[in-house]
């Protein structure tokens, strides 16, 4: 795997040759659009070889080179961190081993882990989550990371609301577990962040900006906030 702080694509000087999928018996030829996008991603071929759990690994290379969000030394959490690609990266920039840092992946789901992180099945809107973390990590976090993205219905309307619901369940446990001065960064959708939770978010931070990484496939209609400088009220 690289060190994790070389950003940009990945693909170095690979050239890329198109890989067409026949649809075999069988197959939807839904599933074989998919595959044969798979194959002919320049970002999947670069993960499998450094060596990242996805594709998505290089979305948080990207944003990390623009908006210096991981160094030595942070402590990090990665909320839905399976299958594991982002909180690779982290452990990369932060180098627990020798800086001190610490990295901790939380999900739903169990997975496979992630050498320097520490990672464990949890649901992070349990009442009991942020001082869990805290006790685990001995103080507060200085970066919150959310790769997750809500379960879609097709319903616009519909799947709207559970994006929205699921930015602020990230939100409020960010804001539970950040210290002062500490960063956000999560998954949206274009047309998904409402303008008043927006507001709410750039009282509650120094600065707050969109981003579309050039990983981030053109067709994806996703997006990521990224928010620095927390302002920890003082009830917290």
């Amino acid at each position: 795997m690289s060190d994790g702080r070389r950003g940009g694509d990945g693909r170095g000087n690979t050239r890329m040759l198109h890989t067409r999928v026949k649809t075999a018996r069988g197959r939807k030829s839904s599933s074989t659009r998919w595959l044969q996008r798979q194959l002919n991603d320049p970002y999947v071929v670069a993960a499998r070889r450094e060596g990242y759990r996805s594709r998505a690994a290089f979305k948080l290379l990207e944003l990390d080179e623009r908006f210096g969000l991981l160094k030595p030394g942070r402590r990090v959490v990665d909320l839905g961190c399976a299958p594991g690609g982002w909180t690779q990266v982290a452990v990369a920039a932060v180098k627990p081993d020798a800086s001190g840092g610490q990295v901790v992946g939380l999900d739903l789901l169990d997975m496979d882990p992630v050498p320097g992180a520490v990672t464990f099945v949890c649901d992070f809107t349990d009442d009991d989550a942020p001082g869990r973390l805290k006790a685990l990590l001995g103080g507060p976090v200085d970066v919150v990371l959310s790769d997750m993205a809500a379960n879609t219905t097709g319903h616009p309307q519909t799947d709207h609301l559970r994006i929205i619901a699921l930015l602020e369940m990230a939100y409020a446990f960010a804001c539970e577990v950040l210290a002062e001065g500490g960063c956000f960064v999560a998954k949206v959708f274009q047309g998904g962040a409402e303008s008043d939770f927006l507001a709410r978010m750039k009282q509650d931070f120094e600065t707050v900006r969109h981003a579309k990484p050039p990983a981030s496939r053109k067709d994806s209609a996703e997006i990521y906030v990224v928010a620095k400088g927390f302002r920890k009220p003082s009830s917290l």
